[in-house]
């Protein structure tokens, strides 16, 4: 007999195990529906392979395996898929996730088997054979049990059968049923990992199951390879805790952040050794699962239930009485349920119906006292008030510092408390809120990623495109340099200027003085050259503005072109001459105005503002005069044209509204702007003229 180290901590609460361990395990009823939420194992939820409608077969692959971490769904029964989408799931939040809902049809068709030679295939193919089985841990971790294999030979191969929760009892039921299959199986498992030996680890308080396995053992003497022993362990919570079992079974601690298989020893629970089995000998995937119906109720006891079974069909048969609310799982993991209406799923190895005896009110949260009794019954050997004050704070980083992830969310320091506190309602929202920051993380980091991917690209093709470029103008350029014809000699050093212009457009000017320009600098550069091309533009449209006022305003017509101030008609002249003589005129006004002093450019301005108000009230008179015709003869007209006139009179007073209105400088560049337009004009008909003659 092996000596047993106990490890830190552990309570030990009232077991209630003898209400549901007294009875053999029973099978279900075939229920009228099966709910399979795709999310069933650690990691990423199964992808759908069916659709609505479909007829499927018992065992037939509802939704695949997405990734390596990741297990496949398959048909509990025969039956046809009525729905896949969201419904409520057996979990603490209450949410609804993606589930396939299947009617079964009572016929319990298989789909035909094909056998698996796992002896002879690589270690690779048994994994993913395993993986698209469906088989996850059924202890309550639903971990990815292909995972567990991926590992090279090791020395113990630990069994888990402590079962360690109060009220679970169908791992002891199992052992107790199906000894010579479990030990099969973990026979398997061993020649899979090559182990020198395999503890199995059973709970003090489980006589018949551990002396079950021992004669199961003994029928398996000659297939055995390695050495088995079944080990009594304390009944101790959390016993069944995976780095527990290790320190009591191989007196080895595993450090956090370290894999047990580093150090030798790998732990399967007994159910899952028993799924494994069923998959490797006859080909059956994981659909169905021994579950503890217990509590309030008539008939406790476990009973073997499709996965995805409704709950309130479970506990139908068992006879509720009445409860008062439901735990999935046990009293010290589990979780109260929102509702009966959710399937069965893999993780479920236990349903409890509360009754106020067992199960009073929780008393209300008191102030923590620092008593420290929860770090004594931690077996993680954390400080849980540490732990407790940085969740409730949500100083997240500091809670990771003191070995969060450690924390198995056994229980023992909230069973353990005085103040009455939900210690792992803290330490599971401190994790989720970590959790989803490291994936908005990763969101983000794949982004940057991508971002920078794709800005490289872009610029790696640019540069592609500029050396493809290059390259062609290189070639146009040979084959013009050893060419007579005179246009490829112009065509070739119009290539050589536009390749300068590009290499020296590709030069950095700080480069040239070995200076490299702030941002801030560069932003006062280019305000002060926005500054100084403003000035030169009011300059030049002040310049323009004093050049209109002093050119001779000209009348022309189609028949004639009549200088004002000399009154003679020129029609008969000789264009060139006269346009170059009113150009020569412009040029001698210009630069009198240009010589003038201050005072006379003053009197100068004033008196061509005079003129110009004077001509400004002769033109309004005219047009008074011409209005007032057509304003008396409207009303004569149909009402569409006189609102027609209306109209055409209020927008011409809205445009001298908006000159009058106009500053001093737009109207010097509106004057400007007109000014540019008529000495175009001359020019274009000066030019028409020479080329004429």
């Amino acid at each position: 007999m092996m000596k047993v180290v106990t490890f830190h901590g552990g309570v030990h609460p009232p077991e209630h195990k003898t209400e549901s361990n007294r009875t053999s395990i029973r099978a279900a009823a075939l229920p009228p529906f099966l709910i399979l939420p795709l999310q069933q194992s650690i990691g990423n939820p199964a992808k759908p392979l069916v659709v609505v409608g479909e007829r499927v077969l018992k065992g037939q692959q509802l939704a695949s395996a997405d990734g390596m971490v990741s297990a496949a769904i398959h048909a509990p029964t025969s039956g046809e898929i009525i729905a896949i989408g969201e419904h409520q799931v057996p979990h603490p939040s209450g949410l609804a996730d993606l589930c396939i809902t299947l009617k079964t049809d009572g016929k319990d068709e298989w789909i035909a088997k094909t056998p698996f030679d796992w002896r002879s295939a690589g270690p690779k193919a048994v994994r993913d054979y395993l993986r698209d089985m469906g088989v996850v841990g059924l202890g309550g971790a639903v971990f990815p049990s292909h995972l567990k294999l991926n590992t090279q030979a090791i020395d113990t191969l630990v069994i888990n059968g402590a079962e360690c929760e109060p009220y679970i009892t169908c791992d002891d039921r199992m052992m107790r049923e199906r000894a010579s299959e479990i030990i099969a199986g973990i026979l398997m498992v061993q020649q899979l990992l090559n182990a020198k030996q395999i503890k199995i680890g059973i709970e003090d308080n489980k006589p018949e199951a551990a002396e079950a396995l021992r004669l199961a053992i003994t029928a398996n003497q000659s297939h055995a390879v390695a050495a088995i022993e079944v080990v009594l362990v304390p009944t101790l919570y959390p016993s069944g805790g995976a780095k527990q079992l290790i320190k009591l079974l191989c007196d080895i601690e595993v450090p956090g952040g370290v894999r047990s298989t580093d150090l030798g020893v790998q732990c399967f629970n007994v159910a899952t050794i028993h799924s494994i089995y069923c998959a490797l000998a006859h080909g059956e995937p994981v659909i169905r699962r021994v579950v503890t119906i217990t509590g309030n109720v008539e008939r406790p006891g476990n009973v073997e239930a499709l996965i995805g079974t409704p709950l309130k069909h479970l506990l139908k048969e068992a006879g509720d009485k009445g409860s008062s609310g439901y735990i999935y799982g046990g009293p010290m993991m589990g979780f109260e349920l929102p509702s009966l209406e959710v399937g069965l799923s893999k993780a479920g190895n236990c349903v409890i119906a509360k009754s106020p005896v067992d199960f009073p009110e929780k008393p209300r949260e008191m102030p923590c006292i620092r008593c420290s009794k929860c770090a004594e019954a931690c077996p993680a050997e954390l400080q849980p008030m540490d732990l407790f004050w940085f969740a409730k704070s949500k100083n997240f980083g500091k809670a990771q510092e003191r070995n969060l992830f450690d924390c198995i969310e056994c229980g023992a320091c909230a069973y353990v408390c005085p103040s009455n506190i939900r210690l792992v309602d803290y330490y599971r929202f401190a994790k989720s809120e970590i959790w989803a920051a490291e994936k908005t993380k990763h969101a983000a980091d794949l982004a940057r990623e991508r971002f920078e991917f794709r800005e490289f690209r872009a610029e790696r093709e640019k540069q592609e495109k500029a050396e493809r470029l290059a390259a062609k103008a290189a070639q146009k350029l040979a084959q013009a340099e050893v060419s007579d014809d005179p246009e490829d000699a112009i065509r070739a050093a119009k290539i050589k200027a536009a390749m300068a212009r590009t290499a020296s457009a590709s030069e950095s000017p700080a480069s040239d003085v070995g200076v490299v320009a702030t941002d801030a600098d560069q932003a006062t550069q280019l305000a002060a050259e926005k500054k100084a091309k403003i000035a030169a533009a009011m300059a030049r449209a002040a310049a323009k503005k004093v050049a209109a006022e002093a050119a001779v305003p000209m009348v022309h017509s189609e028949e004639s072109v009549v200088a004002p101030a000399q009154n003679i008609p020129v029609s008969s002249l000789d264009k060139s001459d006269r346009t170059k003589e009113i150009l020569d005129k412009r040029r001698e006004e210009r630069a009198r105005i240009a010589a003038m002093s201050p005072e006379e450019r003053s009197d100068w301005e004033a008196a061509k503002q005079a003129e110009i108000a004077e001509a400004k009230a002769a033109a309004a008179l005219r047009k008074a005069e011409s209005v007032a015709p057509l304003e008396e003869s409207a009303s004569s007209l149909d009402e569409e044209k006189a609102a027609k006139i209306r109209a055409a009179m209020a927008k011409r007073d809205a445009e001298k509204a908006r000159l009058a209105a106009m500053s001093p400088e737009e109207k010097a560049a509106l004057a400007a702007e007109r000014q540019a337009r008529i000495d175009a004009a001359m020019a274009a008909k000066a030019a028409k003229a020479a080329k004429d003659e």
